[in-house]
């Protein structure tokens, strides 16, 4: 066995490696935005992008269907009412002949539309009303909660219905309806997101320099929560479609003969125990793959928005 004490040291050992400079000033991952890295992170989610583009697809196919469509979703065919899905009709027609796969097309495009406006309504009272909030504080921001909480303790769904009641029944109804207390949500969600961050230096440095409130609020608080007003958003589409789905179901939305998915159902259940299966499933799975594929993407874009999130 070697005695440790007879090995020569030599100097050449402990002579420090050389580097390469080039190499050590390299940046191993490239710089990213906040969007662009929030964009990489969602396209690593495939459940996420399997959602998006089924959305994508859906539009597109609402928008262009029923225009290239040889068949009217009003026009009536009585001699081919309740065919079952054929090359000639393929979802099918319904018991007066109109074709089902137009309708079911033309009710996408009303339901998507109601979503989306429901959103869009609420992002713009939500933002203004839960941005002056957070951001004034005290007793504003007191009253200001207790006035939603008072909506907030209201049920949503009575209130639509009363008003639905009450009003003519149309799409603007509707999308009254849905937003008159919907937009309660969104605005929790951004006073709770400006309370925190009106704090910061970059927000104490504006007002040091005399901005005013509607320009610290539009240029430094409300672009930093835009995080989580995405995916608010993302999840008040499907619970719009979903609303206005279960009007229509109930007589109280969209009328015959126009189409959406819950007229469609409606008009299906009566005759669902005489074999004319495809009346009530193509509505059905239309709607259930819509708010699975919003709930994904919103889940998805949970993850890809949040900072703290790796990956």
């Amino acid at each position: 066995m070697t005695n440790m004490k007879d090995v020569e040291i030599k100097d050449e050992w402990f002579t420090p490696k050389s580097k390469n400079m080039v190499k050590a000033e390299m940046v191993v991952r490239p710089s990213l935005s906040y969007w662009a890295d929030a964009w990489r992170k969602l396209r690593k989610n495939k459940l996420a992008m399997s959602g998006l583009l089924f959305l994508m697809l859906l539009a597109i196919m609402a928008i262009f269907v029923p225009i290239f469509s040889p068949y009217l979703v009003t026009a009536t065919d009585y001699p081919n009412q309740n065919k079952a899905p054929s090359m000639m009709h393929w979802f099918g027609t319904d018991d007066a002949g109109r074709d089902v796969f137009t309708r079911t097309w033309y009710g996408a495009r009303i339901s998507l539309f109601v979503g989306w406006m429901a959103a869009l309504i609420d992002f713009f009272i939500g933002i203004i009303y839960g941005g002056i909030s957070g951001y004034k504080g005290g007793k504003v921001d007191l009253m200001m909660m207790r006035i939603i909480e008072v909506l907030y303790g209201l049920p949503h769904l009575l209130v639509v219905i009363l008003l639905m009641v009450v009003m003519d029944r149309s799409l603007t109804t509707i999308i009254i309806a849905l937003t008159i207390t919907g937009w309660v949500g969104m605005a929790r969600i951004v006073r709770g997101q400006v309370l925190q961050i009106k704090n910061y230096e970059f927000v104490t440095a504006s007002k040091s320099f005399g901005a005013k409130t509607s320009r610290i609020i539009r240029k430094n608080l409300l672009p930093n929560t835009m995080g989580p007003i995405i995916v608010q958003m993302t999840l008040t589409v499907p619970s719009a479609i979903f609303a206005e789905a279960f009007l229509s179901f109930l007589g109280l939305g969209i009328q015959t003969p126009f189409a959406s998915w819950g007229v469609m159902a409606n008009d299906a259940l009566p005759v669902i125990l005489s074999g004319d299966w495809w009346r009530l499933f193509f509505p059905a799975l239309f709607i259930s793959l819509t708010m699975f594929a919003f709930n994904v993407l919103g889940d998805g874009l949970q993850d890809a928005l949040d900072p703290k999130q790796g990956g």
